[in-house]
């Protein structure tokens, strides 16, 4: 995976370019609705600034820290029976990440100065996790995932009471990645999640971690 801060330099150095956002001809790895080019010169006409900022920051350090996780999980589980379906969650994850860039670009947001801190924590919680063996892994997924998801739904509420039409393009993204991340929340709980010791306590204790970097990653 890249250096800590590898993602967020490279969104600010890239070109602008066509930014995928609504429904189109171009296919989304990993399965999801297509996404058509938008123009990034109309992005920010008429928005609600602080609002879009502190969404597309947390969303893009969310992204940022699950692929982390599942990077710090295919270290340690890449070679076992379990590493194809990580392997597999993991690409959507990229896809998620490189999304987030464009729009930060597109929409000039800032990232959180937190991005090291994320980089080391959400490899060592991904890693952490894969050392107490798959359903520990899953276990980790199905609580990362289901914060997402719950986080993906409150901001589709807080645009659609924004204006749905003027938010349309985002509120397809941001709906797409939420069916994605349900999706392996479900996968986590097909491969024994529960199974794991402690279960509700170790769920309990990362979704209070996720709730915290939300909290966070929003203001700086």
């Amino acid at each position: 995976m890249a250096a800590a801060a590898g993602p967020s330099v490279r969104c600010w150095l890239w070109q602008r370019r066509p930014l995928l956002c609504g429904p189109g001809p171009r296919p989304v790895p990993g399965g999801g609705a297509p996404l058509r080019p938008c123009s990034t010169r109309g992005a920010q006409r008429g928005i609600h600034k602080p609002v879009i900022d502190r969404i597309i920051r947390v969303d893009h350090a969310g992204e940022f820290g699950a692929n982390r996780i599942y990077a710090g999980q295919m270290a340690v589980l890449g070679r076992s029976g379990v590493g194809p379906v990580i392997q597999q969650m993991w690409n959507q994850e990229k896809e998620h990440l490189k999304k987030f860039n464009e729009l930060m670009v597109a929409y000039r947001v800032r990232p959180t100065v937190l991005l090291p801190f994320w980089n080391v924590a959400g490899f060592v919680l991904g890693a952490g996790s894969a050392l107490l063996g798959k359903k520990g892994a899953m276990a980790c997924t199905v609580a990362v995932e289901e914060s997402i998801s719950e986080h993906y739904n409150n901001q589709i509420r807080t645009l659609i009471e924004e204006d749905p039409e003027k938010y349309k393009e985002l509120l397809q993204v941001i709906k797409q990645f939420r069916d994605e991340e349900q999706e392996h929340h479900d996968i986590g709980l097909e491969h024994d999640a529960e199974a794991t010791p402690a279960y509700s306590v170790l769920k309990t204790a990362i979704q209070l971690g996720c709730k915290a970097a939300i909290f966070l990653s929003e203001r700086i």
